[in-house]
């Protein structure tokens, strides 16, 4: 055990299960640890890394404005907060943002705006909200509350009342429910990462938008692990011919920085006035400016590359021996497989490649703009651990 990971093991809160490798560098989709071993990362810091380690873009936008102002109040503007705003909602169709941290700020903002909304347009006692069992969005006590996962719930009660929790795919569950309950809005992840990598169908959320505009509440997608062309489109509700009234995500905006974005539509963008909601770091301009760098480059042709890389994924691994299915869209994929997919992570590790789990599958989510040819090697050495008995 090196020093670091003595110092990590004594000082660092005991949350996380690490792997017995510390990161110290990297480039691209290849990173190094302390002994010099070289990694293949097929999982981007959690789909966070969307260029890789290292970008050279990416460094030049952050550093630049790092050299100007690295951080002002929301009390003033700055150019890289604005801009991006401009970018996220001439590119979705939508029409203001507000900036938190995280993906589980953002989540927060969305359910504040949907309670708000019912609020003032039904009165207070409109207030549930709608999201999927088997769904993740966030770690907050009220995201918490929203994750439809029992076991998020046992450790923290009480949580935030106000949530009901559908099947997933389950459309007059979902129409029941409305019915039953006086609903402020629906919160879903069209595909469902830390739930198992799980596409929901398209009859399902266009039947989910459709049940919000008949009964007046908002329709919100949390594209957190989905968005910012990790689907193969820019957002992963864009797959699915319909249009949010908020759009929260996080992850991969930022290119490794923390921000995350409440994208805000048509019905959602005048509830929120001066003083109603807030955030100290959020819209910070060094952080706008990586995102800036990260969204500009994601274009038709690049995404049409994501599309492509997915499609080569997918035809290898289905039907592939030690793998029984694979699951998710683009360059987020599930593998459910023969072998414990813990042990399938580890070994493959042990052999350079960098995985991750979600329930009981292996899950990759490497940087967006991965050279082939690592891709290919990295799905390659996936396959022959899997096939091992």
């Amino acid at each position: 055990m090196s020093h670091i990971k003595d110092i990590d093991k004594a000082y660092v809160a005991g949350t996380y299960a690490r792997f017995p490798v510390e990161i110290t560098s990297g480039k691209g989709s290849i990173v190094k640890d302390e002994t010099g071993k070289e990694y293949i990362d097929m999982g981007s810091g959690i789909g966070v890394t969307a260029f890789g380690i290292a970008d050279d873009a990416w460094q030049q936008a952050v550093t630049e404005q790092l050299s100007k102002v690295q951080h002002m109040s929301n009390l003033y503007y700055t150019a890289p907060c604005a801009q991006l705003a401009e970018i996220l909602c001439q590119r979705t169709g939508m029409k203001k943002v507000f900036f938190a941290n995280s993906g589980a700020e953002a989540n927060e903002c969305a359910i504040k705006v949907a309670r708000k909304y019912a609020a003032d347009k039904k009165g207070p006692e409109y207030s549930t909200i709608i999201t999927l069992k088997n769904s993740f969005h966030g770690r907050t006590l009220t995201t918490l509350a929203a994750t439809g996962q029992d076991h998020f719930h046992q450790l923290f009660q009480p949580l935030t009342p106000g949530f009901v929790y559908c099947d997933a795919n389950d459309l007059p569950q979902l129409e029941t429910l409305v019915k039953e309950n006086k609903v402020a809005g629906i919160l879903i992840e069209v595909i469902q990462g830390e739930g198992g990598v799980n596409a929901l169908d398209e009859a399902f959320v266009q039947g989910a938008a459709k049940l919000a505009q008949d009964n007046d509440f908002l329709f919100m997608v949390d594209e957190v692990q989905t968005g910012n062309g990790r689907t193969g489109k820019l957002y992963g509700y864009m797959h699915y011919g319909v249009q949010p009234d908020v759009i929260t995500t996080a992850k991969g905006l930022g290119g490794g920085l923390p921000l995350g974005a409440a994208i805000l539509g048509d019905k959602a963008e005048n509830v929120l006035g001066f003083g109603d909601h807030g955030s100290t770091f959020g819209g910070n301009p060094v952080c706008c400016a990586g995102a800036i760098s990260i969204l500009n480059r994601m274009d038709d042709a690049f995404l049409q590359e994501v599309e492509e890389k997915s499609a080569y994924v997918f035809s290898a691994l289905e039907g592939a021996p030690g793998i029984l299915s694979v699951s998710g869209k683009g360059l987020m994929v599930g593998i459910e497989t023969a072998r414990e997919a813990k042990a399938v992570v580890t070994e493959c590790m042990e052999k350079g490649v960098l995985c991750l789990t979600a329930k009981t599958k292996v899950r990759l989510l490497p940087a967006l703009n991965i050279p082939m040819d690592v891709l290919k090697k990295a799905v390659e050495i996936l396959k022959e651990v899997c096939a091992k008995a």
